[in-house]
């Protein structure tokens, strides 16, 4: 089934502390993104994809349309500390292209409202830390190529080529038994020939002096 993005407003980070602000060492450890879809309305997510900069963990939480006994102002946290570098002092998978799809979430992904991202970089190391290039896509519609193949696959009983074909081939045992026949009508035949040479002009061995003057 195809995909579709889903046309977003990504809010700027907000920054939380960490560590004395009055010092060299406080820095923020902690991003927080959120993403809003005011045109697209209630949705069911399938997949995110974006590019890490520099981003450690990842936890996401959701706003989804509450059920009439609960309120939809409720946040759930829908992934938790998500590991985007093994080593938060290494650069491994600091600007890796990343996915997360619905299956990996902690509850279902219907009715999504709102994200909010919270992003982690418990290393000093890196002054800055971020998601670039975030995309949410839904599933889009069911296209006519993908109709057809399905059709192709599931043909209905009537247009079935197997049963078609089977319908039209004759009797294997009726076949092999008129094969049987004309081949001992051929054996007959072939015994039935003489393998005797027929001379021209010569009649019991002799020649035949006015069939040689005929000539």
């Amino acid at each position: 089934m195809s995909r579709v993005p889903v046309p977003c407003h990504i809010k700027g980070a907000v920054a939380l502390q960490v560590g004395d602000v009055r010092t060299v060492q406080g820095r923020p450890g902690v991003l927080v993104i959120d993403v809003t879809f005011p045109t697209a309305g209630p949705f069911e997510l399938q997949e995110i994809t974006f590019k890490n900069y520099y981003t450690a963990f990842l936890s996401i939480r959701v706003r989804q349309v509450g059920s009439p006994n609960q309120s939809s102002t409720k946040w759930i946290t829908c992934l938790r500390d998500y590991c985007l570098m093994p080593n938060p002092h290494n650069e491994e998978g600091a600007q890796d292209y990343v996915s997360l799809y619905k299956h990996q979430m902690l509850c279902d992904m219907d009715k999504v409202l709102e994200l909010r991202l919270i992003l982690r970089q418990p290393s000093p190391l890196w002054l800055n830390f971020t998601l670039e290039e975030l995309q949410f896509f839904q599933h889009g519609p069911q296209s006519s190529s993908s109709a057809f193949t399905k059709w192709l696959s599931h043909p209905a009983p009537y247009e079935q080529p197997a049963l078609l074909l089977q319908q039209a081939l004759p009797d294997p045992d009726k076949v092999s038994s008129e094969v049987q026949q004309m081949w001992m009508l051929t054996e007959m035949i072939r015994a039935s020939r003489t393998t005797a040479r027929i001379g021209r002009f010569d009649v019991d061995g002799c020649y035949d002096l006015n069939l040689l003057s005929y000539t």
